[in-house]
This record gives C-alpha cells, sequence and structure tokens, in this order.
C-alpha cells in the first residue's frame, strides 16, 4: 500500500512539472515573435504601395521610394524600438492572411479596427480617426441618395474591405480590385463601369483633389460608420503589440504623429478624433 502511495505522489509530481513546463513553453511562445523580431533587428510589415496617402510610391521625387502615412509612422516607431523595416508589397486581401501565417509580422495599410478583427488578430493603438464617406459622378451622384440607394449599384473595392461589408449590406454589386490604384478606381467611376467607392472620408478627399477633371465627387450627404485604423498583428503576438503601443505612445506625446499627418493628409491631422455628425452602421 505504501509503495502504491510513493508511485501515486511520483506520477503527480511528474505530471504537476510537465504541466509548468507546458505552460512556460505556451507563454514563451507567445513571445517568441518579439523575441524573433528583436535577435533580427528587422520587422516584416505588409502594406499595398497604392493606397495614396498611406502606402504609395513617391514617383514625382524621381526615387520611386515607397513612403505614405503609416509607412512612416511604422518606420518611426521601429527606430524608437532599435529596428529596420522591411516592407512586403502586396493587395489588401491577403494581408491578414499573411499576418496569420507569419509570412509578416504586422500588417499597415488603413485597415480598419473592428470587433470582428479584434477577435482574431492584435491591434495597436490607432494613429488614424476618420469615417465613411462615397465618391460617385457628379452630374447624378451614381443615382444614389442614401446608403439605401446602394442596392444593385455597382461598388468598387477589395473584397475584405469594412467598406465592401457595408455595400454588401446594402445590396451593392462587388466589382473587386486586386491592388488597384487610385486612379484606376476613379476612372471607373467616372466612366460607368462602377457606380460608387466606399472609403474613408480622408482618403478619398486627396484622391479626388488628384484628378480634378474627372467626373467624380464625394457625395454630399453620405458619411457613416466612424472608425479608427491601426497595426495590425497576429493575436498571440502581445510582446510586439505592447512594444509597438509603446512607441506609439511617444510619438502622440511629442507630436511626431501629428506632424506625419499633417505632411501626409494636407494639414489635417487624422491621429486624432474627429468630430462630425456621422450615421452608425451596424455590420
Amino acid at each position: 500500500m505504501h509503495s502504491k502511495a510513493v508511485i501515486f505522489s511520483f506520477t503527480m509530481a511528474f505530471f504537476l512539472i510537465l504541466a509548468a513546463c507546458s505552460g512556460k513553453n505556451e507563454a514563451d511562445s507567445k513571445d517568441t515573435g518579439w523575441e524573433q523580431i528583436k535577435d533580427k533587428g528587422k520587422i516584416v510589415v505588409a502594406t499595398s504601395g497604392t493606397l495614396y496617402p498611406t502606402s504609395y510610391h513617391d514617383t514625382d521625387s524621381g526615387s520611386d521610394k515607397l513612403t505614405g502615412y503609416e509607412v512612416e509612422v511604422v518606420r518611426e516607431a521601429a527606430k524608437r524600438l532599435g529596428l529596420k523595416v522591411e516592407f512586403k508589397e502586396m493587395g489588401i486581401d491577403g494581408m491578414l492572411t499573411a499576418v496569420n501565417s507569419g509570412q509578416v509580422d504586422a500588417a499597415a495599410n488603413d485597415i480598419d479596427v473592428t470587433k470582428d478583427r479584434e477577435k482574431k488578430f492584435a491591434f495597436s493603438t490607432p494613429y488614424k480617426y476618420s469615417y465613411g464617406t462615397a465618391i460617385v459622378r457628379k452630374d447624378d451622384l451614381s443615382g444614389i441618395k442614401t446608403l439605401k440607394d446602394l442596392k444593385g449599384k455597382k461598388a468598387a473595392g477589395a473584397a475584405t474591405t469594412v467598406y465592401m461589408e457595408v455595400a454588401r449590406k446594402y445590396g451593392a454589386k462587388e466589382v473587386i480590385y486586386d491592388n488597384a490604384t487610385n486612379e484606376q478606381y476613379l476612372k471607373d467611376v467616372a466612366n460607368g463601369r462602377t457606380d460608387v467607392i466606399l472609403n474613408d472620408y480622408y482618403l478619398q478627399t486627396l484622391a479626388l483633389a488628384a484628378f480634378p477633371d474627372l467626373n467624380i465627387t464625394i457625395h454630399p450627404d453620405i458619411k457613416y460608420m466612424p472608425n479608427k485604423q491601426a497595426l495590425v498583428m497576429k493575436k498571440s503576438n502581445e510582446a510586439l503589440q505592447k512594444k509597438m503601443n509603446e512607441a506609439l505612445k511617444e510619438m502622440s506625446k511629442d507630436g511626431s504623429l501629428t506632424k506625419l499627418s499633417k505632411q501626409f493628409f494636407n494639414k489635417a491631422d487624422v491621429s486624432k478624433k474627429i468630430d462630425a455628425d456621422v450615421q452608425d452602421v451596424d455590420l
């Protein structure tokens, strides 16, 4: 009887040690992403390179350098963490998959923070606040008065964005693009290939200003879905999330975010919450 008790005690102790080690390994695995990034001295970030002024190539300077508000925010945050940045350019529809698979460490491309995404991914502190608008044809507003009039209209965009979710909700026909330029999107609305582009207010305003001769405008009566954008990381990489938040907090405090915002958004400070009468959309 005594020997059985000893064996039982030893067995229980063994499993307790095993469980403790397993728990430690599980906890450590959550931090391996950050540890590996720190050891390499480099963070790999997905972005499109086609979304002005968030992520684009500066062809005007002759350098074709990848730049933009979020590109430079990530560069500055990484610099403060002692890291270099390697950007991998891809379409928005592949970015979240690339983050989850470990192909990249993070994604920065005007990606909205939503309740559903927060269940699956880790987000940094938001560095941009905005709301949705609609680009339509100038002469007839594409026959759209309210969001309800999207039914049957051809909505241009990427499949996985929250704006295409809005289009689906109101019955629009999806016209999906793969990492297209602003020019292609806008010309297709102007020539009738599509009817509407649902997207961010600041991005649409700047895109419109770049092509003043096209028969397009921002719908004067459609403002919807207040939103916020942030860096997206793997859900388990809490250490990287914490480090990025520390860097972004410093950048907000010392005015770096405001300075970058005004540089890329025509003197507007997108890093601050916006005050506007905006319709909520339940997705």
